[in-house]
């Protein structure tokens, strides 16, 4: 064996004895688990007895469920077309403002900043004292609404609250692309004539185009997987009005007596398959208008 052969050779074994951790952890919790949470969505299982191999049958159980098709899914669309275009829009804004020369910049970008970093759970428990009955909200609007237990307000409350949390972590990337963007750019657009509006429009949204991408992609597949805020605000309900797919998942697999390990499974393969399509949908068309 040559030298050049065995250095190699002790590269390449060198790089694996290091990697080796990595991939034995990557291997049993990533892949070994995808695998087998597929299996179990072809079967009847409740934990307790062994899997029983049913096909296709438990995926059609879950799109003839009705709470399903009747609660989870449409809320879930629905917090996905309203959460997404929201957090994106108001993000842009805030850090196309926080991006000029203000006062208090990094006062302001601290600010909008903290609710991403502050834990969910908290943020949940500190919006359910806000808008109870007796809460701030009712004082200050003189209101007598019980938000949270409220069919017709209990979602766009729990939509509000991942608004506000949310749009730091956005804003900070909107805020890094703008100031990648290049100064020649806004200079050149100047000396044709462009206003402010006609640059933002045609100089700076085109320049965001990869972290629009970005952002809308993590709004995406955090919007379709929002469970904390509803499993800590409002349980699902009431009257199933904020019972998401995430939710339903948990409520299948691990909240009810009734344990249904494989619908669960299944329900998981349904929403990871819509995440997906949408994902591939509006790559497809941020590329298009690239072009």
């Amino acid at each position: 064996m040559s030298a050049s052969l065995r250095r190699k050779l002790s590269e390449w074994l060198t790089a694996y004895i290091f990697l080796a951790p990595w991939i034995f952890i990557f291997s049993i919790f990533v892949v070994f688990s995808i695998g087998w949470a597929f299996y179990l969505s072809f079967t009847d299982y409740n934990l307790f007895s062994p899997p029983k191999w049913v096909g296709l049958s438990q995926y059609i159980r879950v799109l003839r469920d009705k709470e399903f098709y009747q609660y989870a899914l449409p809320n879930t669309l629905k917090y996905v077309a309203i959460v997404v275009p929201t957090q994106t829009v108001l993000s842009l804004i805030i850090a196309f403002a926080l991006d000029q020369k203000i006062r208090l910049r990094r006062f302001f970008r601290t600010a909008f900043y903290v609710p991403s970093v502050t834990s969910s759970v908290v943020i949940s428990l500190i919006f359910i004292w806000l808008f109870s009955k007796i809460g701030i909200v009712n004082q200050i609007f003189n209101m007598k609404v019980d938000w949270l237990n409220n069919p017709t307000y209990a979602l766009p409350t729990i939509m509000m609250v991942n608004i506000w949390s949310t749009i730091g972590t956005m804003m900070l990337i909107f805020l890094a692309a703008l100031q990648d963007i290049p100064v020649a750019l806004y200079e050149a657009a100047e000396v044709d004539g462009a206003n402010r509006f006609q640059i933002f429009r045609y100089v700076t949204v085109p320049a965001l185009r990869p972290a629009i991408f970005f952002v809308v992609t993590m709004g995406v597949i955090g919007c379709f997987q929002v469970f904390d805020q509803i499993y800590v605000m409002t349980a699902g309900g009431p009257l199933g009005a904020t019972t998401t797919i995430a939710y339903l998942i948990y409520k299948w697999a691990f909240g009810s007596t009734n344990i249904r390990m494989g619908l669960a499974a299944a329900v998981s393969f349904i929403l990871a398959l819509m995440i997906l399509v949408v994902v591939l949908i509006q790559r497809r068309f941020i590329e298009s208008r690239e072009e």
